[in-house]
């Protein structure tokens, strides 16, 4: 950024409250917005931090009719919940409000008739589907019918979840209404839309030209829309949830989601501002003062509606500010799988504050580590163990234990005098003078990723400087020089409390307890002096602990317990099969057999070669694709169900007298079928 501002809007995407966190969201959004935040407040910047519930849209009220409770119900839930997650986790917003608010209420329905007055928005009559029998438009989530790409019958009427499609509702096939079941009919309905085409231009200069700056996902989609030709944009849905049209005629018509959420910034400022003005002074600054920076932290999938539509409505009220940058995230993976809020594909965050107490710092970190800048990344529980026990026990809370237990057993935890430098010790310190300018550098262009990587250099630096001096051999003759040593250890780790400070709150507290330090200040990051000789060290202990297999082996057991769960959800028996005549059945020649032996086919991996007594005194062999689902030595000995009537085939070779029957479960596996008690072999099934 060229120019120099007064202060710092920092708003992070609006959380959608049906639903918890998760660490998709704390990647994507929340957690590089409050690691900047913090950096901004460590400079003595003047910065607000604006966050809060998305609580209006269809899906809140899907899930209430499902619950049989009131979409009110459902937000306040999960409001509170969301709101105590992020405080918990150490997400250090200003204000966490929501868009139930009279606050928000209100600004957004002024900030609508405003643009209606002015003749901003156009009105325009379109065919909609209208449910008869309960007597509503439907939205695109109320309807559902076939995919016209891959033909899955449950797509959605904005989207094909099985493919991925973006649909429109009139391209299903068969479409249904969600609320009673019923066809839906095309009747026509009025509503108010934002001309997005006469702002292209303006939309080309502003980001094309202006921005080059910006994330390239950023500005590449940005790219891509605008060199299409932009359409009309509904700002009103025919809805009874969210915020009524403040105008004449549109009973039954509510403010379209996209339009009042990102106002939610504003009115959440606004509710700050007006309960301390003292401190935060006119909420009008912090949106409409040339002198103000405003950034927008979110995911790539809102990419669209802050730098297009949010701007655009903006530029249409008039008087507002518009954003700098937009530094969004690509989206994090969770074991090599799509995080998926409908399938519970997720690490929840109110979930992990309760499964690993006291270990926020541990996924701030790995989170930053495998932060999404620039292209999807991926969480694995193996990781997140590797880097806690290699990096964050190893590297930084090694380094730390060091310098502090060395400390405490040479000079009784004081902080002991800097003697006469040698070279080991120039070149530590030249190591390690300029982590303020790095870092800044990495911060000030949103590359947090790279900024933490820096930051734990210092710890690896301490760590090799230790270790090159050995102070517990050098103690025994030059007592003097481990003094030296110390100091400069120390002030190493008084260093790695200031750098991690926006990373890694809680350590870093922790950190400065230990150091019996109160408060750094981030113009001080990079100095040799930061302890003073003879300053008393707090009892030090471990800063980060070991995270053993067992712990880890739960969470891969809960996210294997979802998948289970997830099959089991989405089987659905196949249909039987039309009715044969009783003589059919008798034709079949159904029989229990004894497995004596049991093993692999040679060079065909689904096949397994059965020896079988089917009690006529001649061993029966039977080939079954059953080789998948079981070892060998766990059929041996069981009884099984087979067709001994059935025309022998040749199998890789091996002539197949018969088939053993199997029942296909709800994941796809077979499941070969016995009998409860002991039946001779031979015997028939009747």
């Amino acid at each position: 950024m060229d120019k120099k501002f007064k202060r710092t809007t920092v708003t992070a995407a609006l959380p959608y409250a049906n639903g918890g966190v998760h660490i998709g969201h704390l990647a994507g959004v929340y957690v590089p917005a409050d690691i900047y935040v913090r950096y901004l407040r460590l400079k003595k910047e003047d910065v607000i931090f604006i966050g809060g519930s998305d609580e209006h849209g269809v899906p809140i009220t899907i899930r209430a009719k499902k619950e049989g409770v009131t979409p009110q119900d459902i937000v306040d839930h999960y409001h509170s919940m969301i709101k105590k997650s992020f405080e918990d986790f150490g997400i250090s917003f200003d204000v966490y409000s929501r868009t139930t608010s009279e606050t928000h209420n209100r600004l957004a329905s002024d900030f609508f008739r405003k643009l209606y007055d002015e003749g901003k928005l156009v009105e325009k009559e379109t065919e909609q589907y209208y449910d008869e029998d309960a007597h509503q438009f439907l939205a695109d989530r109320y309807i559902v019918g076939e995919c016209p790409h891959c033909h899955n019958p449950h797509a959605y009427g904005d989207q094909c979840e099985k493919c991925g499609s973006d649909l429109s509702p009139m391209e299903l096939i068969n479409p249904h209404s969600t609320i009673s079941g019923s066809k839906p009919v095309i009747r026509k309905t009025k509503n108010w839309y934002l001309p997005l085409n006469e702002y292209q231009d303006w939309l080309k200069q502003w980001i094309l030209e202006g921005h080059k700056e910006w994330r390239p996902n950023v500005y590449g989609q940005c790219k891509s829309w605008l060199d299409m030709d932009l359409q009309p944009r509904a700002m009103t849905r025919d809805l009874d949830w969210g915020i009524p049209v403040p105008v004449e005629g549109a009973d039954g018509k509510v403010l379209y989601v996209w339009f009042d959420a990102p106002i939610g910034y504003i009115s959440n400022t606004k509710e700050l501002c007006d309960k301390e003005p003292e401190r935060w002074g006119s909420w009008e600054k912090w949106w409409k003062d040339d002198d103000t920076r405003l950034v927008h932290f979110i995911g790539k999938d809102n990419i669209v509606f802050h730098c297009l539509i949010f701007p655009t409505m903006l530029k249409a009220h008039g008087g507002y500010i518009l954003p700098d940058n937009v530094p969004a995230n690509e989206f994090l993976n969770l074991e090599n799988d799509k995080i998926s809020t409908s399938r519970n594909w997720a690490v929840w965050l109110h979930e992990y504050l309760v499964d690993m107490p006291g270990k926020q710092d541990v996924l701030r970190y790995v989170l930053t580590a495998n932060a999404p800048e620039t292209k999807d990344n991926n969480f694995t529980w193996k990781d997140f163990q590797e880097r806690n026990n290699n990096e964050l026990v190893a590297v930084y809370g090694n380094f730390v234990n060091r310098a502090l237990q060395l400390t405490k057993k040479y000079w009784e935890g004081r902080v002991p005098a800097c003697g006469e430098l040698q070279d080991v010790d120039r070149r530590a310190i030249e190591e390690f003078k300029d982590v303020k300018q790095k870092v800044e550098n990495l911060l000030n262009n949103f590359k947090f990723r790279d900024a933490q990587f820096e930051a734990m250099n210092l710890a690896r630096i301490g760590n090799r400087y230790i270790t090159e001096c050995e102070p517990w051999k050098v103690w025994k003759t030059d007592p003097k020089r481990v003094e030296t040593i110390l100091n400069i250890s120390l002030q190493l780790v008084a260093n790695l409390s200031i750098v991690f400070e926006p990373f890694l709150p809680f350590s870093s507290k922790d950190l400065r307890a230990m150091l019996n330090i109160d408060h750094f200040e981030w113009n001080q990051l990079g100095s040799t002096s930061l302890l003073e000789a003879g300053h008393q060290l707090a009892e030090p202990h471990l800063l980060f602990e070991k995270i053993e297999d067992d712990v880890i082996a739960k969470q891969l057991q809960k996210l294997e317990d979802t998948k289970k769960a997830n099959a089991a959800a989405s089987y659905k028996a196949k249909d039987i099969k039309p009715n044969l005549p009783f003589e059919d059945w008798e034709k079949l020649d159904i029989r229990v057999g004894h497995i004596l032996n049991c093993e692999k086919v040679k060079k065909a991996n689904k096949l397994l070669k059965f020896t079988l007594d089917d009690g006529s005194g001649t061993e029966r062999t039977i080939v079954s694709g059953i080789a998948k689902y079981y070892e060998p030595e766990q059929l041996i000995g069981k009884d099984v169900l087979f067709i001994a009537n059935l025309a022998p085939r040749k199998l890789m070779g091996i002539e197949s007298q018969g088939m053993i029957l199997s029942a296909e479960n709800f994941d796809g596996s077979l499941s070969v079928t016995t009998t409860l008690d002991g039946v001779k072999p031979g015997s028939q099934v009747c």
